[in-house]
């Protein structure tokens, strides 16, 4: 509802609990905020990106409650009770093994998408449905990648799929 003065009204927000990388988060939100804003703009994690803002890009690709989620699309009060981890929680202290095969295989360029795209490739392995080239190809279909580094991408996630091991410089 917008006041007078044409702002918002403050009174229409709502209370939503989410863990968010494993801290758990009592907030406010108004209803029409999406995940993705709340993320960047309420908790101040910018490593989730926006680009399209139409779920058609999946560099706003976070995990919720073990599922990839174009955070863009989702509603902040749908996810009331959720469990988000974004690119900011994944590793603790050193890389997790997806971000250091991204290292490892040079499976990014500019970096402006590769959150999301570690952050599906993660979700993709925990899955355990992609055992091929062309499989991962297509369950990562939906994160794109302007630079074209698609090889290097699979190459990676095809490395922690396999168990091949990153060599410890790449994941310092």
């Amino acid at each position: 509802m917008l006041s007078e003065s044409g702002t918002r009204d403050a009174g229409d927000r709502i209370a939503i609990t989410l863990t968010v990388n494993g801290q758990r988060r009592q907030l406010q939100v108004a209803p029409w905020t999406s995940l993705l804003d709340l993320l960047r703009e309420e908790l101040d994690l910018t490593g989730t990106k926006k680009g399209c803002d139409h779920g058609q890009c999946g560099a706003c690709t976070v995990i919720v409650d073990g599922r990839r989620v174009n955070a863009c699309l989702a509603l902040a009060v749908m996810k009331d009770g959720a469990s988000v981890t974004t690119i900011e929680g994944l590793s603790t202290g050193s890389l997790h093994p997806v971000q250091a095969a991204f290292v490892e295989h040079d499976a990014f360029q500019c970096g402006y998408c590769t959150p999301g795209q570690i952050m599906s490739a993660v979700a993709l392995i925990e899955e355990g449905r992609a055992r091929t080239r062309e499989e991962i190809r297509e369950y990562m279909s939906g994160n794109l990648c302007r630079c074209g580094a698609y090889t290097n991408i699979v190459d990676a996630v095809e490395s922690v799929l396999n168990g091949t091991p990153v060599r410890r410089e790449a994941a310092e």
